[in-house]
């Protein structure tokens, strides 16, 4: 029951993420928003998610994990509200902001939970629902989102897809109250204010010209916030170091970035997401644009790629115990697989379209939840929100910067109607991606293998007593 709870909300996350994008064309219609307040309804959640995550898991860290995922299901479900009353663009913006926010506080707790609240002998079942929750609400939001649309429940039209958090909402923060537990943190310490405001700060100077750059034209604005970011980045790590040497507790913590997993884990998931997010994005554009189906027909689309990362995400953990990383890297190899297929084949129509889907879908459920867990595996009970917190930003970072960078490849090459080309072009850079994290994968099993010979070496040699 606690973990259908956790997850619950980490769906409605994910799914307020991806809904948006098929609501679009319906908002722009009712308010008249205009080109860049749509943007800003699309990307503004993403920005203030992004920026607020690695304070919300310190949060969870001095406040406790249960008192924190409450407050931010809480704040979440007012947000949906708001942003399905919204009378005007100005206030869907703000509101959508809000609900960003207020997933920064919610979502580092799921995850923070699990690694602190679950045994090591449950935890990767966990995690492997928590993938598939991830997954099942990223599709959702295109499919469900695009049914509900359609149906045109109450007459509401767009607004359904936020007012549905209200039910969920109502029904989440009792059991919450009823069924969590209590887990220990670090509580007492004084909140580094200026530390999460410079992160904060860095991440949208960063996010924000990504999320805008490439439907703007990259004016000049755009390159200067990202140059800015650099030196705001530098500035808040200098007083994170000055704070933790004077005793303090930095709301980043620099000792969780020395665990050699964690950094590990880290770095597969920026590559991955910075493919995951692209791939999914340009997708869209090839079965709209190139090959003609409606926002609801795409979405179908990607439903029996849904299914399979369900289903391969809840097989994972378990095959990982039993046959150990290499499992991760025949996944990754199955995406490059499907890659592969869809750069030589997509020009033959939908249906080696949907082969090649199938096979990314089943991969992608043997690696995402898999890297998640091998990240946070020697992060500290007390550490855990944070943990999560850098984790999510990270996934969020790579996420926009994969949309921004391989999208503007995509529009550069369709220009004209060359959506197939576009689309081989893409997939090629995901193919790269790819293989760094089965990289990077095969390097920590090497370490894993010669840490474990060495260990058996010394116990071996080991005098009897």
């Amino acid at each position: 029951m606690k973990l259908a709870v956790l997850l619950s909300a980490w769906f409605m996350a994910q799914f307020d993420f991806f809904v948006v994008n098929v609501a679009a064309p319906s908002i722009d219609r009712d308010l008249h928003t205009g080109p860049a307040a749509l943007e800003l309804v699309v990307a503004g959640y993403a920005f203030t998610y992004a920026a607020g995550m690695i304070t919300g898991g310190r949060l969870g860290d001095r406040h406790g994990y249960k008192r924190m995922f409450v407050w931010g299901v809480a704040a979440f479900t007012i947000a949906s509200v708001l942003c399905g009353i919204a009378a005007n663009p100005a206030q869907l913006v703000a509101a959508r902001l809000l609900q960003g926010l207020a997933g920064a506080a919610m979502v580092p707790q799921v995850l923070a939970m699990i690694s602190a609240g679950y045994p090591p002998g449950e935890r990767g079942r966990a995690l492997g629902w928590y993938g598939v929750a991830g997954g099942l609400g990223s599709i959702a939001g295109q499919v469900l989102g695009g049914l509900l649309l359609t149906a045109d429940v109450l007459g509401l039209g767009w607004r359904v897809i936020f007012l549905i958090n209200l039910p969920v909402g109502l029904i989440v923060i009792p059991l919450a109250l009823w069924v969590l537990p209590e887990v220990e943190t670090a509580r007492g310490a004084r909140f580094d204010l200026p530390g999460a405001v410079g992160l904060a700060a860095g991440v949208a100077l960063l996010l924000v010209p990504l999320g805008l750059g490439n439907s703007l034209g990259w004016p000049v604005w755009t390159w200067i916030c990202m140059a800015a970011s650099g030196p705001m980045f530098a500035l808040t790590w200098r007083w994170q170091r000055v704070l933790g040497a004077r005793g303090g507790q930095p709301v980043l913590d620099l000792a969780l970035l020395k665990v050699h997993s964690y950094q590990a884990g880290v770095g597969s998931i920026v590559a991955f997401m910075a493919y995951f997010a692209s791939f999914m994005f340009t997708l869209t554009l090839l079965l709209q644009g190139g090959l003609g189906l409606t926002a609801f027909e795409a979405g179908l689309a990607f439903a029996p790629m849904g299914v399979l990362f369900s289903v391969t995400s809840l097989m994972g953990p378990r095959l990982v115990r039993r046959y150990g990383l290499v499992v991760v890297i025949i996944g990754a190899t199955v995406i490059l697989l499907g890659l592969v297929l869809l750069i030589v084949a997509a020009g033959f129509g939908l249906p080696y379209v949907m082969v090649a889907l199938m096979l990314v879908g089943s991969g992608n459920g043997l690696v995402l939840p898999q890297l998640i867990g091998a990240a946070l595996v020697e992060v500290a009970p007390h550490q855990a929100g944070i943990g999560s917190g850098v984790l999510s930003t990270a996934q969020q970072f790579a996420g926009a910067g994969g949309v921004a960078v391989i999208g503007a490849v995509f529009f550069a090459v369709a220009e004209g109607g060359h959506h197939l080309a576009a689309m081989r072009w893409s997939a090629a850079i995901d193919v790269g991606l790819v293989l760094v994290v089965i990289a990077s994968v095969a390097y920590n099993r090497r370490r894993a293998r010669r840490r474990a010979w060495a260990e058996r070496s010394r116990t071996t040699a080991r005098p009897e007593s």
